[in-house]
């Protein structure tokens, strides 16, 4: 019978620093979520990494495509907690921009009492069946591999701060 002991004194105690560490990870969630915030308002700014295809009303009235009124770049938040981070937003069209679709049919009236008209239109019209419009996906939600890069060294200062 071959017996061999080995002291994991230092060994047990390290993991245990370790455990200790990993218990309350709030502020580097904290960092991650401004991490994550920043590069999704980094997509916006430049219009997408990789860039979006451009929207209809950017080619037509100029602008950015994603940023008509600037409610949803506005309505991002991030939040953080003990073992999480998170950014999101509460605008109920963010889901279709960021994964692509297709809108349902709907029905286009005018919003006074007079009717539609567009240029080339024979005459003003009462209502317009709309088929629905499809959306290319936009992912305004998403991290390169710089800001993962800045993630990793996030809780390598995380760790290296709590010796």
């Amino acid at each position: 019978m071959i017996r061999i002991n080995i002291n994991i004194g230092e060994v047990q105690k390290r993991l245990n620093f370790f455990r200790s560490l990993v218990k309350d990870t709030t502020p580097l969630m904290r960092a991650v979520a401004g991490i994550m915030l920043n590069s999704t308002k980094k997509n916006f700014a430049e219009s997408g990494r990789p860039r979006w295809v451009e929207s209809a009303r950017a080619k037509r009235e100029g602008g950015k495509t994603l940023q008509d009124s600037g409610l949803l770049l506005r309505s991002l938040e991030s939040h953080s907690g003990r073992n999480y981070a998170m950014v999101g937003t509460n605008m109920k069209y963010a889901a279709i921009h960021q994964f692509g679709g297709k809108t349902r049919p709907h029905i286009i009236r005018p919003r006074d009492k007079g009717g539609l008209y567009w240029p080339g239109a024979a005459h003003p019209f009462q209502s317009v069946n709309h088929p629905g419009s499809k959306i290319p996906a936009r992912p305004f939600l998403l991290l390169t591999t710089l800001e993962e890069k800045k993630i990793e060294q996030a809780a390598i200062k995380y760790l290296g701060d709590a010796k």
